[in-house]
């Protein structure tokens, strides 16, 4: 069993280093072998060209047990999530550059608009910033993974969670998706939300099929509740409060502008 779980975590760093999720060392996969022992990618190495032997498997505090280098220098959040969620098997951690770009700029990616996405993936919270490889990460995103199976940290990347590691992976995918989608749609200039009874139609769906954990719906559609821990000056689901009547809103072609500039210093080269 180890050594499959071994093939499926280098075979997931590849197709998220060849889709562009993470560059260089960015990035860290690790899925849970036993109830004391986590398998873990290691610090300081490119994901896209990881080999089995490469990993590093920790106990439920973080000692190394065995590996040829270190564990990953996020191994604190991978640990947190593991004891909160109990049910959690894989957690994946990826830098998306357009996922990042709209946490950057205070845009929000919990909103109504795709039903396959409501379905399979619900609500994408932003955690406010927290200094990555810090205690002050899994503190942050403590509240959002007893609820929800995918999250943003703002400015630093997401974090997925599934009960394998394809559902983890899976998860990141369809973040990144729904976030190139979002820019599509503010280039076009008009958002249309789902209906609240289509939206509370799928959500039901969702849970059924033991895919989603919680939804609370989106700011933009009048349906969200999203909390975020930590005081953040962010408002619902990750955005920046609305603008005062004496505040002129932010122009959204400056908007699409800053969000593309800073997707061109994310991506790989």
């Amino acid at each position: 069993m180890e050594h499959r779980l071994r093939r499926s975590v280098v075979e997931i760093c590849r197709r998220m280093y060849e889709r562009g999720f993470i560059a260089a060392t960015d990035g860290n996969v690790s899925v849970r072998l036993a109830a004391d022992r986590i398998l873990v990618t290691p610090s300081g190495v490119n994901k896209g060209y990881l080999s089995e032997g490469d990993l590093v498997v920790v106990d439920r505090s973080g000692r190394k047990l065995s590996g040829r280098g270190s564990a990953s220098s996020e191994i604190r959040m991978h640990l947190a999530v593991y004891a909160l969620r109990p049910d959690v098997r894989a957690v994946v951690h990826a830098h998306p550059p357009l996922s990042i770009a709209f946490s950057i700029a205070g845009e929000s990616l919990a909103q109504c608009m795709v039903p396959e996405v409501i379905v399979s993936l619900g609500d994408v919270p932003t955690a406010p910033y927290a200094t990555p490889t810090t205690a002050d990460v899994p503190k942050m995103l403590e509240p959002l993974v007893l609820r929800y199976d995918a999250i943003m940290l703002e400015r630093h990347g997401s974090l997925t969670l599934g009960r394998d590691l394809e559902e983890a992976y899976n998860r990141l995918e369809t973040m990144e998706h729904t976030a190139k989608i979002s820019l599509a749609v503010k280039q076009i200039g008009k958002f249309r939300p789902l209906p609240k009874e289509e939206v509370d139609r799928l959500v039901a769906m969702g849970r059924a099929l033991g895919l989603t954990r919680a939804h609370t719906a989106c700011q933009t559609c009048g349906l969200c509740d999203i909390e975020i821990p930590g005081g953040s000056t962010a408002g619902e689901g990750g955005r920046e409060p609305a603008p005062s009547q004496n505040e002129a809103p932010p122009d959204r072609e400056r908007l699409v502008a800053m969000i593309l500039e800073e997707i061109g210093k994310l991506s790989p080269r």
